[in-house]
This record gives C-alpha cells, structure tokens and sequence, in this order.
C-alpha cells in the first residue's frame, strides 16, 4: 500500500512549525510498513489533485493568503473543489482553512473573495485568539493544540464544527465550534503542529484515506506512549 501526500504552498502557507504534520503522517504510516510520498506545489507551478489522496495546506498571514490566491487559478481552485467533492482526504490549518472558505472581512472592512469552496467565511477583530486550547471530535477525539489568530470564523449550510470547544476560543469564542468538517475535509485552527501530539486524530485521517484508496484497509496499532506524554505536559499547563 501507497498514499501519495500533496503539500500544497509549502513556500508561502509554512507558520509555526505545521509541516510537522506532514512528517507525522510519514512516520505513521511508515511504522507500519506503509509506504508514501510527498510533494511540495509550491507556487507559479502548474498542478492538480487528482492523483493525490492527502493534501496538506498550512498556515500563512494576510498578505501569504493573496499571494496564494492569485497563483491558485480557476484551473487550480476548481481541481481543489473537485478533490473536496470527491472525498480526498484534506487537512487546512488556520490560514489554509480560511482560504477554502467564501471570503475575509478584516476589522477595517475591507473584503478579500476566497475560493468559496466551502460555506464558511470569516471577520478579522483587533483582539487575537491566542494560547492552548482543546476540543472533541464527533469520533470523541480530544483534541490540543494552539491557536493563534485574529480571524473569527462562522460556518454556513452543510459544513460541521470539527469539534467542540472544551478549553480556548476556537472558530470565534462565541459558538464553542473548532474548526469545520466537510466529508473528508478537516479544517482546523490548531498549530503546533496539531498531528503529533494526537496521534488519535492523525490516524483518523491516514485511515479515511487507506479505507478510500483500498476500501478494507486497516491501520496496525502503534505504542503512542511518548505522544501521549507530550499532550499531559501540554495540558498540564493550562488544566
């Protein structure tokens, strides 16, 4: 068994260590003899998602995000879609997972048009979420990891909170939404990066993508002791 893995714009969307999630997903795989490849499309590239089953986007700042929209062409931002649409696996962190939304009003007011890809969008605000935080998945995942951002985001028809909030802001400190799932698609606001401290999750992941590519497939349990660890001295600080 394979899984090819797309990072996409690992040259602009690369904040807070996030391509680590990357690396978690290839040793995950690999300690269980699966093998996996990763590509960088990086941009003025041509690329598609076609024969990718995960794609990776990080996050990036406002002025990354334009960058990125203006290379992400209608060609492009329509293979993207289509690979929502049709299940791939995709995991966005923060300023990834705002670009897949409708559009980002900053606090001034001024509009910047997303890919609309899915119903979402997002209000920029003076005041920064920032810290540790937790939140459970519909599977009961809890969830750690960091948030740190400025946009508070509100989820439209047909798209799920990837969690509840437990502990931290979350989309906007409002609703005790995390994050918006959508089929195979995971948007979250956690850096950190989010994979190696829940190996839970992680492997919720590589398993969507094996059960689609190979339908039966089965991930092997692994010794997540010092995964584990790494989560109780992160919660120890906030808890």
């Amino acid at each position: 068994m394979k899984l090819r893995i797309a990072h996409l714009y690992p040259d602009l969307l690369n904040l807070y260590g996030d391509s680590g999630n990357l690396l978690c997903f290839k040793k995950r795989l690999e300690w269980r003899g699966i093998d996996c490849s990763i590509n960088a499309l990086v941009s003025g590239r041509d690329f598609l998602f076609d024969d990718y089953d995960i794609i990776f986007i990080g996050g990036g700042q406002d002025f990354e995000q334009t960058l990125v929209l203006r290379d992400l062409s209608r060609r492009k931002a329509f293979s993207l879609a289509d690979a929502v649409e049709r299940g791939t696996v995709i995991l966005a962190i923060c300023g990834g997972y705002q670009l897949l939304g409708k559009y980002y009003e900053t606090y001034k007011g001024e509009r910047l048009d997303f890919t609309g890809i899915l119903d979402f969008y997002t209000i920029g605000s003076r005041k920064r979420l920032i810290g540790n935080y937790e939140f459970k998945t519909a599977e009961k995942i809890r969830v750690i990891g960091f948030e740190n951002h400025s946009g508070k985001t509100y989820l439209g028809q047909g798209i799920s909170p990837l969690g509840k909030v437990i502990f931290g802001s979350g989309n906007n400190g409002k609703d005790n939404t995390e994050g918006a799932r959508y089929k195979n698609t995971f948007c979250t606001y956690s850096h950190g990066p989010v994979l190696p401290k829940n190996p839970d999750f992680c492997d919720l992941l590589l398993q969507r993508a094996l059960e689609r590519k190979y339908e039966n497939a089965c991930l092997e349990p692994l010794d997540n002791s010092l995964e584990l660890l790494a989560r109780k001295q992160v919660r120890d600080l906030y808890i």
